[in-house]
């Protein structure tokens, strides 16, 4: 999350779908899709289409036919993420603008009838700011704007969790710039 700065506007820029993890998923699977397929069709055709093992002798029902399956996921997964890199899913930006007093939040969406997402918010409608960290498995470090009505909005990108110093830091950057107070220290 890069950002631009001056004493009237804060702009966060937000990295969506491209990112380097996104492209390595969708390889991997692409690879081992293709391998499980291979491996199906060899057991159904009799014909070893994979150099490096031997997958004409597995019997084709059932290992071969749940090789096919399972394949066929892989790479229906693969070209799924490969789609939403191409259409960079969740990138956009945040912009705090002390001279209107309003802060924009633009997404980008899936296609269709709501493919940008745009929130805006007067700044006497932001109640706080609010940070949400919770470690183990599945770590989130989040930044949260929250309103009046009770909506929590995310700042940062979801998938990469900060460091604890840096989404502090932040946070109460931010807060101090909207001159809310900030919660959950």
């Amino acid at each position: 999350m890069s950002s631009i700065n001056n004493d009237l506007i804060k702009y966060d820029v937000i990295v969506g779908s491209k990112r380097l993890s996104n492209f390595l998923w969708s390889g991997i699977l692409f690879i081992g899709g293709l391998g499980f397929i291979f491996s199906g069709l060899s057991s159904y055709l009799g014909i070893n289409l994979l150099p490096f093992s031997n997958p004409k002798e597995l019997v084709f029902l059932p290992q071969g036919i749940v090789m096919s399956f399972y394949g066929s996921v892989a790479l229906m997964l693969s070209f799924y993420i490969l789609l939403t890199i191409i259409l960079d899913i969740g990138s956009g930006y945040n912009e705090f603008n002390k001279s209107e007093k309003i802060v924009r939040i633009v997404r980008k969406g899936f296609p269709g009838k709501n493919r940008n997402i745009f929130l805006v918010y007067p700044f006497n409608n932001i109640k706080s700011i609010k940070i949400i960290i919770k470690d183990g498995l599945n770590p989130q470090r989040l930044i949260l704007l929250c309103t009046k009505d009770q909506r929590e909005i995310p700042l940062n990108q979801i998938e990469q969790p900060l460091a604890l110093t840096e989404i502090e830091e932040k946070a109460s950057e931010l807060a101090s710039f909207l001159e809310v107070k900030l919660e959950g220290l």
